[in-house]
C-alpha cells in the first residue's frame, strides 16, 4: 500500500491533495519551512488556531536564522 493511502492516527493528511509531504519534497523545502507548510495545510482539519501558532513559530525561527539574528 502506498504511504499516501495510509496514515498513522487520524486522516487530516489523507484528505488533502496534494499531501503536504509531497509538496515539501517537490519544492525541496527544509525542516523549518516544511513544517510551516504541514501546519498550514492541516490547521482546519486538526489543530485549529494552535496549528497556525505552530506554523508561525517555525516561520519565526526560519526568519531568525535567515536574518542572522
Amino acid at each position: 500500500m502506498s504511504a499516501n493511502k495510509r496514515q498513522v492516527a487520524g486522516k487530516h493528511y489523507k484528505d488533502i491533495s496534494p499531501q503536504p509531504w509531497d509538496v515539501i519534497n517537490s519544492w525541496e523545502l527544509g525542516f523549518l519551512d516544511g513544517n510551516v507548510v504541514k501546519y498550514i495545510a492541516r490547521w482546519r482539519a486538526k489543530g485549529g488556531i494552535e496549528d497556525l501558532e505552530k506554523a508561525q513559530h517555525y516561520l519565526e525561527k526560519l526568519i531568525e536564522i535567515m536574518s542572522g539574528s
